[in-house]
């Protein structure tokens, strides 16, 4: 099992390695060009439609529901545990990194969420398909239908096999038992082994509710997330501000120390090659490509189910996903973490180096700030749950022709996974979610490098009628 284990584990780095990594910042420096810091320049315009519907548009939920959705599925345990992960392996240095790819990766999710809209179709049943495998077998071609069909088959096995279900769910047992009992005094046997009260009671209330929202489909999950997602930010979002804002005075050091570490020509210490800026390049653009899933081809598939007319409208819209994924959320919690200096601790791991942070920064007792980033962590794992249900969901549909019957049998077999994960070993469970949701991005940014010529021109004519008012603005 070891071997098995360190197999999947070498995979995993090969995967994630800097091949995947520049493929997907030159397709985000590609598009920038292409599209003349689109990013910068519509930004604002990106905001406003976030918040305002488009009248008369055809799909199934808003736009607004539809970023929600991407959202539920990409601000999670990336934002706490990626970025404390990212500040630990690569210094201070790594947030500026990541905030570089957060940057070209707006124009590269404007590109996913344009092409999602311009190539959906709509299915016998009504519903809206869109997404990866969409536009590149509309946009490319039947030619390339194959490569659709490899994007859907690793997206289906990502959420299945761990990434929406096993990890996120025992993330959320192990948060709750890190509080509420973390000596495990109060333990159950099941299936031969010993688990805690704690485990099994919060395990069967998670199954339970993503049993009555994933059963409703997408309508049901949007719903749920333009409720949660929204508050759930602002929380979390708050807490930093609130850290941040206590230690005001140290932001200058900590802006200070994120500059340096970006540059940095030092050697690294300890005699390991390399020199700081590298390990923090590889670091911040490595964690934040995961957190804000820019290229991944996830958000489209959401994307695909907004009532609008306009690729270019939900195009934008898509966009603000990663400024509030990473240049938001992510930025405010390596401050945090940063200011406190946790992530100079050796002892401190993952998770508990935000913990830290947040024990260190706000004005409250430790055990009311654990509270804090245990139920941002417990949210934020159960809408990741919600979101990659409906990823996973729309690659089956693909690859079995919109089969509504295996559409419900597959429900239920996402279920199934959310309810006994707690009691899996996760390790390698994660690690091989973490390959195929690599592998997704591979055939989806082939696609998009291939598609931008479409992507600019849709944008030129677009902008331009707006220019003219001849769209709704």
């Amino acid at each position: 099992m070891d071997k098995i284990n360190d197999f999947i584990s070498t995979a995993d780095s090969y995967v994630w390695g800097l091949p995947l990594i520049i493929l997907i910042m030159v397709c985000g420096v590609l598009l920038t060009a292409r599209l003349r810091f689109l990013q910068v320049r519509r930004l604002g315009t990106a905001l406003k439609y976030m918040v305002r519907n488009e009248e008369n548009g055809s799909g199934e939920v808003s736009s607004f529901a539809a970023l929600c959705t991407a959202l539920s599925a990409t601000v999670g345990t990336g934002n706490i545990v990626g970025v404390a992960t990212a500040i630990a392996a690569g210094g201070p240095g790594a947030l500026f990194w990541m905030e570089l790819a957060a940057f070209l990766g707006m124009s590269t999710k404007y590109a996913e969420g344009l092409l999602a809209v311009k190539y959906r179709v709509k299915d016998e049943n009504g519903n809206y398909l869109g997404g990866p495998f969409y536009y590149i077998e509309n946009g490319l071609g039947k030619k390339w239908k194959w490569l659709g069909k490899i994007f859907a088959v690793f997206g289906l096995l990502a959420g299945i096999m761990g990434i929406g279900t096993i990890t996120q769910i025992n993330g959320i047992t192990s948060a709750a038992n890190t509080f509420f009992d973390p000596d495990m005094k109060h333990k159950v046997t099941l299936f031969g082994m010993d688990y805690t009260w704690t485990t099994v009671i919060a395990g069967a209330l998670i199954t339970l509710l993503t049993a009555l929202i994933v059963i409703g489909g997408i309508k049901r999950i949007a719903t749920v997330s333009e409720v949660i997602v929204p508050v759930m930010i602002v929380a979390y979002a708050g807490c930093c501000l609130t850290i941040i804002f206590c230690h005001i005075t140290e932001i200058p050091s900590a802006l200070s120390a994120i500059i340096e570490g970006a540059f940095s020509t030092k050697a690294v210490a300890g005699g390991t090659a390399g020199t700081v800026m590298m390990y923090a390049m590889k670091s911040g653009v490595a964690r934040g490509i995961f957190s804000n899933e820019a290229g991944l081809g996830s958000a489209p598939i959401a994307a695909a189910a907004a009532k609008t007319n306009e690729p270019v409208r939900q195009g934008l819209v898509t966009m603000t996903g990663t400024f509030i994924d990473t240049i938001i959320v992510c930025t405010m919690t390596g401050l945090a973490i940063i200011m406190s200096g946790s992530h100079n601790t050796a002892e401190l791991k993952g998770v508990m180096i935000t913990m830290d942070a947040f024990d260190y920064g706000l004005p409250f007792s430790e055990r009311v700030s654990s509270f804090i980033l245990m139920s941002c962590l417990a949210v934020f794992a159960f809408t990741t749950i919600l979101g990659w249900n409906y990823y996973s969901e729309r690659c089956l549909s693909y690859l079995t022709g919109a089969n509504k019957y295996v559409t419900v049998i597959y429900r239920w077999v996402y279920i199934a996974a959310v309810f006994i994960g707690p009691y899996l070993a996760v390790e390698a469970v994660w690690n091989l979610a973490d390959i195929f949701n690599g592998l997704m991005a591979i055939p989806n940014v082939i696609a998009i490098i291939l598609l931008s010529g479409v992507v600019s021109s849709e944008t030129k004519d677009y902008l331009a009628r707006l220019k003219a008012g001849k769209v709704e603005e």
